[in-house]
């Protein structure tokens, strides 16, 4: 017989769903037949599997040694090497400035992405351990393309990772950019429009008009800089879809430097010349909480910022003095 003591990490999700993971090699059908015969029971009574975990709930398998062995696979997680920056982090959440080059998440199983690093520095620094790790995994709650520095969210717990994605799913927490684009934009404006994405080559279409398949998109804009041929924008993410931020600006004519799909080829060639420019200038650089109660109040209206890579700065810095 094995017990199970719910923890925080381990409250708050399906039983079935908490089941899965402890019993990750089990078939479904294996897990809802030991509820059904009370082989798994939750606080000392026939379960389901649809009641939600609470803190300090007692599961027990009435299951012999061998079969918990059989059906329990805990996976060894590599330690990597750390490429972020942290900018904050408490108990629930770390908030870290993630490079250019870095996935947020792997794209196949033997990419080492942000989520891997995230893990590996919780692991080293004695925030969690292989055995949590088979009920809760800590992820992010935001993503950013591969070639986009700036602001990740990343949940340490199960309450941070639930609340912080709720809060970018409900758009409640504000997000800024800073991209350098093409040509010159002097006055501060809001577009919307039609983003479309083709699966197959991962690019996305603008349109002004609604079609098939497209979802509304908004964008907000400041100039912070220009030159007759340059632009520092300042841009706040109203929605957030997949490549809003270079689609849209590029449909209206200011590309972003850098950006091999949406971009100038003349113009990324001669940055790429110039100063070794190999991925899109945009830059996550803040983010804005909204009012926040109970666990996260001292989060309330809190402002993150993470500093441009070096690059970033020191072509900012050629173009407009």
């Amino acid at each position: 017989m094995k017990i199970l003591k719910v923890e925080r990490n381990e409250a708050g999700q399906r039983l079935d769903k908490l089941l899965m993971k402890q019993l990750n090699k089990a078939p479904k059908s294996f897990i809802y037949k030991m509820l059904r015969k009370k082989n798994i029971t939750l606080n000392g009574k026939k379960a389901e599997g649809s009641e939600i975990t609470q803190i300090n709930d007692e599961i027990k398998f009435f299951l012999s040694d061998e079969t918990i062995e059989k059906f329990s696979e805990q996976t060894a997680t590599t330690v990597v090497e750390r490429e972020f920056d942290i900018v904050y982090e408490d108990s629930n959440i770390l908030v870290v400035n993630k490079p250019a080059g870095l996935l947020s998440q792997k794209s196949v199983p033997e990419d080492i992405s942000l989520v891997e690093q995230v893990i590996s520095y919780l692991l080293t620094s004695g925030q969690i351990t292989n055995e949590e790790l088979q009920t809760f995994k800590p992820s992010i709650c935001n993503r950013l393309d591969r070639n986009t520095s700036g602001l990740v969210v990343t949940g340490k717990s199960l309450i941070g990772l639930q609340t912080m994605s709720r809060l970018f799913r409900d758009r409640s927490l504000h997000k800024y950019y800073l991209c350098i684009v093409k040509g010159k934009m002097e006055r501060t404006g809001q577009v919307s429009g039609y983003l479309k994405k083709d699966v197959k080559t991962n690019q996305v279409t603008v349109s002004k008009e609604k079609t098939e398949d497209s979802d509304f998109i908004q964008t907000e804009y400041e100039p912070l800089k220009y030159n007759q041929d340059y632009t520092l924008l300042r841009v706040k993410l109203i929605t957030g879809k997949t490549h809003q931020i270079r689609a849209h600006l590029s449909s209206m004519g200011h590309p972003v430097i850098g950006d091999s799909k949406y971009g100038s080829g003349n113009v990324n060639k001669w940055f790429r010349k110039e100063f070794g420019l190999g991925h899109q200038l945009l830059h996550s650089y803040q983010i804005i909480f909204p009012k926040m109660t109970e666990e996260f109040q001292h989060l309330s209206h809190m402002e993150l910022t993470a500093r441009e890579p070096e690059l970033f700065q020191k072509i900012e810095k050629q173009l407009f003095t």
